[in-house]
């Protein structure tokens, strides 16, 4: 198979360069920031979890069924909205997914019950899916010829810069303010409204095409340009994000099993940890080789499984923490090596449902395996399902080299196919 070569535009030396640039900075801002806010609204549930089992005496199960209903929700909204925006265009479908995720924040903010906070979740997740697709898409519409890389460099670091932010922000309003389960979801759906009236002021990045109604059945579609890299990629991408969505969803009751002292909101900061460290890995390996990132990645995660294990066997918190933070490593290497890979070379067309793709397999990852998670906690204890959820994870990562070295070779060998 021929080597891919990244399709960048030549800088323009027309005269109204520096003015188009100009111009597309203050929507790449906005489309950035919608999704960061859309990971900041998923991950500020984390620190709360230990606040609804005291206050409604919920299971380790219901914990990671109510975190799973808002992952399974996303991915059938990719699965059948994901292309949306490349047939209907990005901003109606971003204003609508927008007031959507505003009002399911209007729930969570009253929830009383188990129920409540599933319904809602239900209805974020839904958003989430329509809109993350398509405000990823858009940034990769205002790629500024002059600054190649920088619409997949969003990609990566928006998601896991909003999750720390959500996380960090939820944490802290457990710790300080006077009704922490209503407080973040209320600021986070007037920041949602706003988005949404900014978005109507933008101009269209992409055009509309026939097809709408053909789009929102369910399907993957991934151009030939990018699935072989996704292929070699996929195993990396399950590994990281199966590990991100233990610490998601059963992080703060691990924390309070290896240091039972600890507060509620030091519960959440272990998921902290990890997003904050991945959103400075992207940002560090966004001029590696993307392969190299991505193997970087994983052999990162090994040792991110042992002190996990060393943390149940005495070493404690620490111990878990540093955990926690090759785990946000890995992810962000991971993250960023296989937007990289798969977003070279699309076309417009092809760019939302690309995206819908890779997000799909992303979150299957996070969440069958987390409520797998939350099952084997009730019959095995969380001591049990931590040593194997990580053993398996570490697995996956030894998995995922090899899948890589062998995608590598394999990419060489049609690169030397093709000289003459």
């Amino acid at each position: 198979m021929p080597a891919v070569t990244p399709r960048i535009p030549a800088p323009s030396s027309h005269p109204g360069a520096g003015s188009r640039t100009a111009h597309r900075a203050a929507p790449f801002a906005l489309h950035a920031s919608i999704l960061a806010a859309l990971l900041a609204a998923s991950s500020a549930p984390t620190p709360l979890y230990p606040h609804y089992q005291d206050h409604w005496q919920l299971s380790a199960l219901t914990v990671t069924v109510i975190f799973a209903a808002y992952s399974l929700t996303l991915l059938l909204a990719l699965l059948t909205t994901g292309g949306l925006s490349d047939h209907l265009g990005r901003r109606p479908v971003l204003v609508g997914a927008l007031l959507l995720e505003a009002a399911s924040m209007v729930l969570l903010a009253s929830a009383d019950g188990a129920g409540a906070l599933v319904t809602a979740r239900i209805l974020q997740g839904a958003a989430t899916g329509a809109a993350t697709s398509a405000a990823g898409a858009a940034l990769l519409d205002l790629q500024d010829p002059l600054r190649p890389g920088r619409s997949a460099l969003a990609n990566s670091i928006a998601p896991v810069a909003g999750m720390a932010i959500g996380v960090l922000a939820s944490a802290l309003l457990v710790r300080f303010a006077p009704a922490p389960t209503v407080t973040v979801y209320v600021l986070l759906a007037v920041l949602f409204a706003a988005q949404a009236i900014a978005v109507t002021f933008t101009a269209g990045t992409a055009r509309s095409h026939a097809g709408v109604l053909r789009s929102l059945r369910p399907h993957l579609a991934v151009p030939p340009s990018a699935r072989s890299a996704l292929l070699g990629v996929g195993t990396a991408v399950v590994a990281v994000w199966a590990l991100g969505g233990f610490y998601s969803s059963l992080g703060p009751a691990l924390v309070h099993l290896v240091a039972p002292g600890v507060s509620q909101a030091a519960g959440g900061v272990v998921f902290f940890v990890l997003t904050a460290a991945a959103t400075i890995t992207v940002w560090t390996v966004r001029c590696v080789p993307p392969r190299a990132a991505a193997i970087g990645g994983c052999l990162s995660l090994i040792p991110s499984a042992v002190l996990s294990l060393l943390g149940l066997h005495g070493a404690g918190l620490p111990a878990v923490q540093g955990g926690a933070v090759l785990a946000g490593v890995a992810f962000g290497a991971v993250s960023q090596g296989a937007l990289r890979m798969t977003l070279t070379s699309l076309d417009e067309q092809d760019r939302a449902a690309t995206l819908a793709a890779y997000y799909v397999l992303s979150y299957l990852s996070m969440s069958l395996p987390a409520i797998a998670a939350g099952a084997a906690t009730q019959h095995f204890g969380l001591d049990t399902t931590a040593h194997a959820y990580t053993t398996a994870a570490a697995l996956l990562a030894v998995a995922a080299l090899a899948a890589l070295a062998r995608s590598g070779r394999g990419a060489a060998h049609g690169a030397h196919s093709d000289l003459p």
